[in-house]
């Protein structure tokens, strides 16, 4: 007998009229995947979403480090929440998974206890005069992507496949915590069998890996990174994940969250600079995209305007694969042609007697 449960893990994603809230850190890594989200939804599927300048950050890394108390999250959510309804917009989206965490944190904890609601909405009064009004539905962007998914194939120049082989490229999908594990039924597919990004991989020619520690942890965690005695902690989640999935030969890795990506990126230099150690083909590294950057190549985004320039592992590699074509002179040009610097080192051609290629060259 077919189980049901399946059923509990789905959720109703609104088709359009979003209000987007950015996150506060995501700018920072991966500043053009925010700008991609818009674009996309705007220009090539043609919804409307509203990017307010007038919200604010979550407060949800000072939460989650407990510096932000409980009350004056909840006050900051409503705030959100009303600046949404007087733009004139119900269905909230959020850009960051700790936001997405808290969001739905908050609405469920209102709903489980109404008179904390109502003392909110009073903190709300009186700090800004506004009112609360609660979304009719929350997502994060990766569902927005994710509903949109068939869409976008129709409209692809590129697929997640081997332009020279034609065979689907392999990817590792990595779902963050806040997305799935705080809340399961807030997330497609829940804790166990994530579907938001496999769904998007799958639906763009790719395929999906399988591996040991396909749901572990990237790491992250705040208090595993903003103290620095324990970010040992942080690199050996990663150091773990890195080494499992390295045997089964990933084209490149999707994340949803801002935090797995820049970590599952970063940390792959920090690996290659103490062991002499990559974990991708040829010597190199594995290259980490945004679901945002994933979708843009495959509608035929120039990879420098998504900002893949700001990762650490070079994404050449994958873009010759999917037979993407691009400007190798303009990789380091900012908006008005400038130069605008190159890192110092970068995980490429890495081997016991050359284990960093060093860039200043």
């Amino acid at each position: 007998m077919k189980r049901n449960s399946w059923s509990d893990y789905q959720k109703q994603i609104a088709d359009d009229k979003y209000y987007y809230a950015r996150s506060c850190i995501r700018q920072n890594f991966f500043p053009g995947s925010e700008k991609a989200m818009l674009d996309m939804l705007r220009n090539d599927l043609g919804r409307d979403i509203f990017d307010d300048p007038l919200h604010t950050s979550c407060t949800g890394i000072g939460y989650h480090s407990d510096i932000v108390p409980l009350e004056t999250i909840m006050t900051v959510v409503a705030r959100q929440f009303a600046l949404m309804h007087e733009a004139g917009y119900e269905h909230f989206i959020s850009s960051c998974i700790t936001s997405f965490g808290v969001y739905t944190e908050v609405l469920a904890t209102w709903a489980e206890f109404p008179e904390t609601e109502e003392r909110t909405r009073e903190y709300l009064y009186k700090a800004t005069g506004r009112e609360l009004h609660k979304p009719a539905s929350l997502a994060h962007t990766s569902d927005v992507v994710f509903h949109h998914r068939g869409e976008i194939a129709a409209k692809a120049r590129f697929r997640l496949v081997n332009a020279q082989t034609g065979e689907p490229l392999r990817v590792v999908e990595h779902i963050g915590c806040h997305y799935a594990k705080i809340f399961p039924k807030s997330g497609i597919g829940g804790s166990e069998f994530p579907y938001v990004l496999a769904g998007m991989v799958e639906a763009w020619g790719g395929e999906c890996v399988d591996y040991p520690e396909r749901r572990h942890c990237c790491g992250f965690g705040f208090r595993n990174y903003l103290v620095q005695a324990n970010r040992g902690y942080s690199i050996a989640n990663s150091h773990k994940k890195l080494e499992s999935m390295a045997p089964y030969k990933p084209d490149f890795i999707v994340a949803n969250c801002p935090g797995c990506a820049m970590f599952l990126d970063k940390w792959q230099y920090a690996i290659a600079e103490m062991e002499g150690t990559t974990y991708g083909q040829n010597g190199r590294g594995i290259p980490v995209l945004t679901y945002e950057e994933m979708a843009g190549l495959v509608l035929g985004y120039d990879p420098w305007e998504l900002g893949m320039q700001m990762h650490q592992v070079d994404v050449e590699p994958l873009l010759d694969k999917m037979g993407v074509a691009y400007d190798p002179a303009a990789k380091y040009l900012g908006r008005n042609g400038k130069y605008i610097g190159k890192p110092d080192s970068a995980v490429v051609n890495c081997s016991a007697q050359d284990t960093i290629y060093d860039m200043k060259r």
